[in-house]
């Protein structure tokens, strides 16, 4: 039986690995050119940075191990898709450990935002620090966690909110639809911004007419929820260019173009050990052409006004650039 995992690598395989490197090489660089004009200080929403792990350790309790992605590699990414800016996501494979993520962000310097993951261990003075080093969200991952009960995502939510609500910070959930219907009343009292991953979970083959999605465009629409229109990938099954997701993007920026976020989901980790591995054994990246993704974005919207506000406008007014 095809699983969503193994269907996504046989279309990677079919039309996405690039510069003759083998699934099995490093992280991924773009193929493609950009065939459009990208506007002054676009920003890749959406990124992670996996460095040596002798000096920056995996967490123990991980459900998947990667390959390395160094800040080196991000930056020669950037300059083939003309991105000047980057927010740099501390990814589930660190815990609350956000040493990676920090490293990156000083590397990149004043073109780069994080987004960290803390717990009730974090201190004031911790945040405080991560704020002046460029931190402007919290994550709560709760795809890759398996975390699909809402008496369980509701509190943490909230906890979440608390936390950071006087710092003019914003909140980033990884997660699935359902949860989104079960958390929308949260959200639409947040004093916070609220930030969905990758499409906020939806699936392109279900089309806009999906369980939950009306939701996900109606906390858009309000202005109460932004979503980040990246790692089409985790929402396609249809390589290279996973075009059918273009239906659930041009829901979203018609829903609100002033809440919607692009970014690449570079360095394309899958997050699921396969049958019969170890979790510490290294699960390649995906081999994903970002330079055909980007260009999807004039397929979602052709108005260059509304590409400059998902690129510039937003991430520069929701990151602090």
């Amino acid at each position: 039986m095809l699983t969503r995992r193994s269907m996504m690598l046989a279309s990677i395989a079919a039309g996405a690995i690039m510069n003759n490197r083998t699934a099995l090489a490093k992280a991924a660089q773009p193929a493609t050119p950009v065939n459009f004009d990208i506007p002054a200080g676009a920003c890749d929403s959406h990124t992670h940075i996996h460095p040596d792990p002798a000096k920056y350790p995996f967490f123990t309790g991980r459900v998947y191990t990667p390959e390395l992605a160094s800040p080196e590699e991000m930056t020669a990414l950037h300059k083939a898709l003309k991105m000047e800016r980057v927010v740099i996501v501390t990814p589930s494979i660190y815990g609350t450990d956000n040493s990676a993520t920090l490293f990156g962000m000083a590397a990149r310097g004043a073109t780069a935002r994080g987004v960290a993951v803390v717990d009730d261990k974090t201190s004031e003075a911790d945040l405080d620090a991560m704020g002046k080093a460029g931190i402007r969200g919290i994550r709560l991952n709760l795809a890759t966690g398996g975390v699909n009960d809402p008496t369980v995502g509701r509190p943490r939510f909230s906890a979440a909110v608390e936390r950071i609500k006087a710092r003019g910070w914003h909140v980033q959930l990884f997660t699935s639809l359902p949860m989104i219907t079960a958390i929308k009343d949260l959200v639409l009292a947040s004093p916070v911004p609220v930030v969905f991953d990758h499409f906020g979970g939806a699936q392109a083959e279900l089309g806009v007419g999906q369980p939950g999605f009306a939701d996900l465009v109606e906390l858009v629409k309000s202005g109460k929820a932004h979503v980040k229109i990246s790692g089409a990938y985790r929402a396609s099954k249809k390589g290279p260019d996973f075009a059918d997701a273009t239906p659930l993007a041009q829901a979203l920026i018609a829903a609100n173009p002033d809440r919607i976020v692009w970014g690449t989901d570079w360095p394309h980790p899958d997050s699921v050990t396969p049958p019969g591995r170890q979790i510490s054994d290294v699960t390649p990246l995906f081999q994903i052409d970002d330079g055909l993704l980007l260009n999807q974005l004039p397929v979602w919207t052709a108005d260059a006004a509304v590409r400059k506000k998902i690129l510039v406008d937003n991430p520069a007014r929701l990151y602090g650039f």
